[in-house]
């Protein structure tokens, strides 16, 4: 068919002026035409290239329109061409028995152009809708074969793998479905998984944190080597890598878990760690002891370079032995080998001990300490919890910029005691909120060296707030500043 005609109808019958009239009629309205007078000439034509339409008489010699049509259902290439008879027979049996053989219309001699263009057009625009129809069941088809296939692979991979993923609803953290490996680490059974919440089997020890990557997770569509410790059935703690991405299953959007067991590493890394602690630890009070004596003068007078570089020296070993302690600290937390020693605190007195133990750091740099106490008691170590508060402080103070303003506040909101340290720094990005928690982890690799910092003191806050059995997160915006919240439950069974 030429791109410029509407369709390509071939017309079978024996009388020539029939032929010519259907075909003058029909070239002018912009059809191309092909003519034949002989059944057996059109099932070859209509074979060789398929028409759009056929326009079939019925009374011809050697083979009738009947026959015609019946060979061209019959065979694969022609079955779905629209065939319309034409003929002078026009009582109800002969009708009965076109449309009995396929014929979709029938059009009684002496015919009306008008109608039988009429006809012709409403028959075509059915095969346009009918062929766009079988276009898409195909396609549809074929993404349904490939759904499978990958469904297949994806079932395949889902069992076998030998790292645990889990895959939950977004909405409400609802397990779908679990693969062995993840029922072996975490010791439970199929059935008590299941349809039930990680909320619901405490998995996560810190919920909220779980939480926040969720909510990262619906922004970005996927996360990657989160740290997060989780609870087993049988109460074990274990250390895993999280990576989140979000996908659809059966139209509902879910978080496919894949998790990575670092417990065994993480317990060499802490062992490591203690050992370098403990044998750093002695040479270096040795020697701020030996810079101590040199400052005194009882050794001999410094130049002025001296004294610079005496300072310097000094300024860097107090650090390193901060950065020891604050090792030994976190690795005696995270060992549970630091008992804590809880009482019945006052909150107002922990909120203006921190705060006066942090002012003459504000007032060096020129930030406002705003503390606003509240009349609450809360059953915790408050050495401990003094500790976070001031570290909590500290790196709010560390990065506000002068003449800015940070409050420590505490309200509460039963079962738990909520206090927050607000600062208008420069913010913390998104994808950093969690990861602030974890060791030597900075949001800008150069701030332990312009802070002074040692990239433990959030992780220490943590594990503080943890075994209280509490929960600290971040929230922030860029360029507004964050605001650091520990949730502490206020009444505890006396130890």
């Amino acid at each position: 068919m030429s791109n410029s005609a509407k369709a390509d109808i071939l017309v079978i019958d024996d009388t020539p002026e029939n032929l010519h009239l259907l075909s003058s009629m029909l070239t002018e309205r912009g059809y191309k035409v092909r003519s034949v007078t002989k059944g057996l000439t059109g099932l070859r034509g209509a074979q060789a290239a398929p028409p759009d339409l056929v326009l079939l008489d019925i009374n011809m010699p050697q083979m009738n329109g009947y026959e015609v049509c019946q060979q061209l259902k019959a065979n694969a290439v022609t079955r779905e061409i629209p065939v319309i008879f034409i003929s002078a027979l026009g009582d109800v049996p002969d009708k009965v028995q076109a449309f009995s053989v396929g014929g979709v219309d029938f059009i009684t001699k002496p015919f009306q152009v008008e109608e039988v263009h009429a006809r012709i057009e409403n028959h075509l625009s059915l095969r346009r809708l009918q062929q766009q129809l079988q276009a898409q069941n195909l396609q549809l088809q074929r993404e349904i074969d490939e759904r499978k296939r990958a469904e297949e692979k994806f079932s395949k991979a889902f069992l076998a793998s030998p790292s645990p993923i889990a895959i939950t609803t977004l909405a409400e953290n609802r397990f779908v479905d679990v693969n062995p490996c993840f029922l072996r680490m975490t010791g439970y059974d199929r059935d008590q998984v299941i349809d039930h919440t990680a909320d619901q089997l405490q998995l996560w020890l810190a919920p909220h944190s779980y939480d926040q990557a969720l909510q990262q997770l619906s922004q970005t569509g996927a996360l990657h080597n989160h740290e997060f410790d989780c609870r087993t059935h049988s109460g074990e703690q274990r250390t895993v890598l999280l990576c989140l991405e979000q996908i659809t299953l059966e139209g509902q959007p879910c978080a496919l878990n894949m998790l990575n067991d670092i417990t065994e590493r993480k317990r060499l890394e802490n062992e490591f760690i203690s050992v370098v602690s403990h044998e750093l630890r002695t040479p270096m009070h040795s020697l701020i002891g030996a810079l101590d004596l040199l400052s005194t003068g009882q050794l001999g007078q410094l130049s002025d370079q001296g004294r610079q570089i005496l300072s310097m020296a000094t300024s860097n070993t107090e650090r390193l032995i901060r950065l020891v302690n604050d090792i030994l600290d976190l690795e005696r937390l995270k060992s549970g080998k630091l008992t804590l020693k809880k009482v019945s605190c006052d909150v107002a007195d922990l909120l203006t001990q921190a705060a006066a133990a942090m002012q003459p750091m504000a007032n060096e740099v020129q930030v406002k300490l705003q503390v606003e106490p509240i009349a609450a008691q809360v059953y915790a170590d408050c050495d401990r919890i003094l500790q976070t508060l001031t570290n909590l402080l500290s790196n709010a103070i560390k990065f506000s910029p002068a003449h800015t303003t940070v409050r420590l506040t505490a309200r509460v909101d039963r079962p738990n005691l909520l206090i927050q340290v607000q600062d208008q720094g420069r913010g913390i990005p998104a994808s950093n909120l969690e990861t602030i928690f974890e060791r030597f982890q900075q949001v800008d690799a150069s701030d332990a060296r312009k802070k002074d910092g040692t990239g433990l003191g959030l992780a220490i806050c943590r594990n503080i707030v943890q075994q209280h059995g509490g929960q600290i997160w971040a929230e922030s915006q860029m360029g507004r500043g964050s605001t650091f919240t520990v949730s502490l439950p206020l009444e505890a069974a006396h130890e």
